[in-house]
């Protein structure tokens, strides 16, 4: 799977809201079946005419509205297909939500990985807590899971620290975490 700026660096288009539609099927033609998965109305892109003229200035955003499916599903669907990571996006306000500014990779401290734990149903909040314990003021503690760990966050925003989760495919996310 490539990076969105391995993909940007090799010329190849980042899927967003404000993607057209016209411009991400020249670039990934084969998203086509998966456009009128998500959304049938968006069956009408195989005629020629409409491809042409309609799709050259639809965006995703536009389109998500006409063919009534949340605008974040629309785009994450896409991006998943050729491998991009999934973004956050405002369904409300139809913006992607950036990541904190203090989540910085040079700030990272410690890794934990705990996709093998958890399926083999060891629960990681002992563990994380005692890494967290050890934090020192900016340096950031990253764990790794197959899934958003709601629970776990819950627990450690309580406890005071910041936090913010990155899903990069369905299957693996990743939780930034540090003090306040």
């Amino acid at each position: 799977m490539q990076s969105i700026k391995e993909n940007m660096k090799n010329n190849l288009l980042e899927i967003l809201p404000e993607t057209k539609v016209g411009e991400l099927l020249d670039h990934y033609p084969e998203l086509e079946a998966k456009l009128i998965e998500i959304a049938p109305p968006f069956k009408k892109l195989r005629n020629k005419v409409l491809r042409k003229t309609i799709a050259k200035v639809t965006t995703l955003k536009q389109a998500a509205k006409v063919g009534n499916v949340p605008l974040s599903e629309l785009v994450n669907k896409l991006r998943n297909e050729i491998g991009q990571m999934e973004i956050e996006i405002d369904n409300e306000k139809a913006v992607v939500v950036q990541k904190p500014d203090w989540v910085k990779e040079e700030n990272i401290v410690k890794t934990f990985n705990a996709i093998a734990d958890l399926e083999k149903g060891i629960q990681p909040v002992t563990r994380v807590s005692q890494e967290l314990a050890t934090l020192k003021e900016n340096e950031i503690y990253l764990l790794i899971t197959p899934f958003v760990p709601a629970p776990l966050i819950n627990i450690f925003e309580n406890k005071g620290y910041v936090i913010y989760s990155a899903i990069i495919r369905k299957d693996y996310v990743q939780t930034f975490i540090k003090k306040k």
